[in-house]
């Protein structure tokens, strides 16, 4: 089962699977250069109000991401341990 980026809550996890085809290029390539790579656990951090950009946890390193993005990166969910 596959949701977006966006769809996750504070405190959860997903596996990035893949890009949404109606993201630009240029942006595929920028978050790919900052980590976001499929199969990397990502981690949604904060969720603020009134849709503000969520923070997020990938390889080590902390990102704002807002809907426009977010909604375009394709998750699984994190097989337990």
């Amino acid at each position: 089962m596959f949701s977006s980026l966006w769809s996750l809550q504070a405190g959860t996890q997903g596996r990035i699977s893949d890009f949404d085809t109606a993201l630009a290029e240029n942006y595929r390539i920028r978050l790919m250069e900052l980590g976001f790579h499929p199969g990397e656990v990502i981690t949604c951090l904060q969720t603020p109000a009134f849709g503000a950009p969520k923070v997020y946890r990938v390889a080590n390193s902390i990102f704002s991401l807002d809907d426009d993005v977010a909604r375009h990166i394709m998750i699984s969910p994190v097989d337990p341990a």
